[in-house]
């Protein structure tokens, strides 16, 4: 390993074991950081399969991790009242652990009322509902991590 300015070079082992647990962790199904003039980008495939990475100039690819078990799509995901996760985080169905859900399955919403909370970056962001209507499916679980675009429910 190279150090740069007495530091330790990012392209370190121990760096990439730790950017694939987090993977792992938040089931994200990957993650880039540069730092130093070195980029690292830890990918995996969710669903089985191989991944062939090449490393870039200046960066390294860890290996492939296992895939993790792929999460159940449900069936109505391109239902045209499904409301997509704006940004990955951690999906909360509630205001605090062990408080009433904001909405269930069955529940008639209005537009704008909150139907669960995407934490980003410690900030706790309200995903209010587009359209009034009844949610008919709840795609998500609570603390669940989502990624960007993902089905969190449907308005019907």
């Amino acid at each position: 390993m190279t150090e740069k300015n007495g530091k330790k070079g990012i392209v370190d082992p121990d760096v990439i074991r730790n950017l694939a647990a987090l993977l792992s962790e938040t089931g994200l199904s990957e993650i880039e950081v540069e730092r130093y003039g070195a980029r690292i980008r830890v990918a995996r495939q969710v669903g089985g399969g191989s991944v062939a990475s090449v490393p870039a100039i200046g960066s390294m690819s860890a290996a492939p991790q296992p895939p993790a078990p792929a999460r159940q799509a449900a069936p109505d995901a391109a239902h045209p009242g499904t409301v997509r996760s704006p940004m990955v985080g951690t999906a909360y169905r509630s205001a605090e652990p062990g408080s009433r859900a904001f909405v269930e399955a069955g529940d008639t919403v209005k537009v704008g009322d909150t139907l669960l909370i995407v934490e980003a970056m410690k900030t706790m962001n309200q995903i209010p509902a587009p359209k009034a209507g009844k949610v008919i499916a709840i795609m998500v679980e609570d603390g669940q991590p989502v990624e960007y675009d993902e089905p969190l429910l449907i308005i019907e």
